[in-house]
């Protein structure tokens, strides 16, 4: 009988064993499945996640874009503060320059004339201070940026598409044309 001992012993051992490698395989099946069951809920968070950075990124980007357009208009508009002001002036200061042109025939009026300048001085290095430059022309190549052709002659002494002679002064605000110099162009 002690082998009939053994024997059973033996079976509820085999049988301990059986059943451990059963409880292992369902304990690893339980164990996959529910990898698998938080795989289903973390692919689809990762995306959501993986959206919001892309979307978190495109944000910051179009926010840097503001703040550079931002920041270059301002800069453009304090550059050109001064340009509806000059604009209005430009006229004045033609006008200015024709009484200049006069030649005055007593002494009365030379120093009337002598007052106009100081004047006209003075408004000029306004403009210059503000970054107004006048326009080169005479004897200049033609440059359809900066020189306006009202007339064109043909002159012994000058090229062709040379300015020959200047009809109404240009003025530039720093780098921009507010006002093309009106020239007669030789063909």
């Amino acid at each position: 009988m002690p082998e009939e001992k053994k024997n059973d012993a033996e079976q509820q051992e085999h049988g301990t064993e059986e059943e451990v490698v059963d409880n292992r395989s369902e304990e690893q099946t339980d164990v996959d499945e529910t990898v698998q069951e938080e795989a289903e809920v973390v692919h689809p968070l990762e995306a959501e996640l993986k959206e919001a950075n892309d979307r978190l990124a495109r944000t910051r980007a179009d926010y840097d874009n503001f703040r550079r357009r931002t920041k270059e208009e301002r800069e453009a508009q304090l550059k050109y503060k001064s340009q509806a002001l000059i604009e209005t002036l430009l006229p004045a200061l033609d006008n200015f320059e024709r009484a200049l042109a006069v030649n005055p025939e007593n002494e009365e009026a030379k120093q009337l004339l002598q007052g106009m300048e100081m004047v006209h001085r003075q408004i000029e290095d306004a403009l210059q201070n503000e970054g107004v430059t006048v326009i080169p022309t005479k004897g200049e190549t033609f440059d359809p940026h900066y020189h306006q052709a009202v007339m064109q002659v043909e002159e012994e002494g000058f090229e062709s598409n040379q300015i020959v002679d200047e009809l109404q002064k240009g003025y530039q605000l720093k780098d921009r044309v507010i006002r093309h110099s009106m020239v007669k162009v030789n063909s």
